[in-house]
């Protein structure tokens, strides 16, 4: 299967050679940041990725400080925007955190994100917002100690393009029909004007084969969209192999939404921080070219038991 194509300089210490390859992609060890520079400009036609987020406390998959996460991060940005397509899209799953000692909120993702559109040049297309109803009530000290502030269950998701028409289709999709929905279709609609002011045509009666999704991303409007999959394939073939799973796995259905509606089959996903490679494996199963960076190598060894022969849940 072809790959994106590659530049290859002389001045480049590292070792652009894949880790791991699959029918339809390559995982490679390094520092991202280096590794990018070895793909074209305009060679991949999606960036699904969930960095480390800023955090008041390092957690062992590497985390920068709220302060210093924009002046890490923009590097990464620029090279983002360099090898997307046209029509190509970046998205951007971020957590957020708390000021060190303060029940008050950091405002770092908001400045991250003026950032990436006024100084890098990319447009928001969409923000979305991660529900993740299983995450712990955390910092203890504000939500379960002192009790006065309840527990984050979103992170937020920035839709980022270099244009302002990415490629999209939101029928690739369409979630099940409510219940009061499907009766609304059998029995009919009487075409009126709402008490909200809509005026609701007989149009809103036609079959269009599921609901159109909101920006809200809920478990059970998606497959696998939360973070438990404590008994997965994925986490049973690390336990087998004695292998440490990745601490913060990227949810399946998360990636399987994103690439479904912003790729075509045989486009190119590329996931920079990789981590248990979630993105590489859901673009595999959808016949999208991918690659993945990962610059910790146990985490990469991991990675490879998603595409092992044990039927995937």
């Amino acid at each position: 299967m072809q790959q994106p194509s590659i530049k290859r300089r002389k001045t480049k210490v590292i070792k652009f050679a894949p880790y791991y390859s699959q029918n339809f992609g390559k995982a490679y060890l390094g520092n991202s940041l280096q590794l990018i520079k070895n793909l074209n400009d305009n060679s991949i036609n999606l960036i699904v990725t969930s960095p480390p987020f800023a955090l008041t406390r390092q957690k062992e998959y590497g985390n920068e400080s709220a302060d210093k996460y924009i002046e890490w991060f923009l590097p990464f940005a620029y090279e983002f925007k360099r090898v997307l397509t046209d029509d190509g899209s970046f998205i951007l799953d971020l957590g957020g955190a708390y000021r060190p000692g303060l029940p008050v909120r950091s405002l770092y993702q908001y400045e991250l994100l003026l950032k990436l559109c006024k100084t890098v040049g990319f447009h928001l297309a969409q923000e979305l917002y991660h529900y993740n109803p299983a995450r712990l009530p955390t910092p203890a000290e504000w939500v379960t100690v002192k009790r006065i502030r309840v527990k984050d269950s979103v992170n937020m998701v920035w839709w980022l393009s270099k244009t302002p028409y990415p490629k999209a289709d939101n029928t690739k999709v369409l979630k099940p029909y409510s219940k009061s929905m499907k009766n609304l279709l059998e029995k009919g609609y009487e075409a009126k004007l709402r008490p909200s002011g809509h005026d609701i045509s007989d149009k809103f009666q036609k079959d269009n084969k599921g609901a159109i999704p909101p920006n809200f991303l809920e478990p059970q409007n998606f497959l696998k969209i939360g973070n438990t999959e404590s008994n997965s394939a994925y986490m049973r073939r690390c336990k087998k192999a004695g292998i440490k799973p990745h601490p913060a796995r990227f949810p399946r259905g998360f990636a399987e939404f994103f690439i479904k509606f912003l790729t075509d089959e045989n486009d190119t996903v590329l996931d920079p921080f990789a981590g248990s490679n979630t993105t590489g494996f859901v673009a595999e199963t959808l016949q999208r070219r991918w690659v993945s960076f990962e610059i910790d190598e146990n985490y990469l060894i991991g990675s490879k038991h998603r595409f092992g022969d044990e039927e995937i849940d």
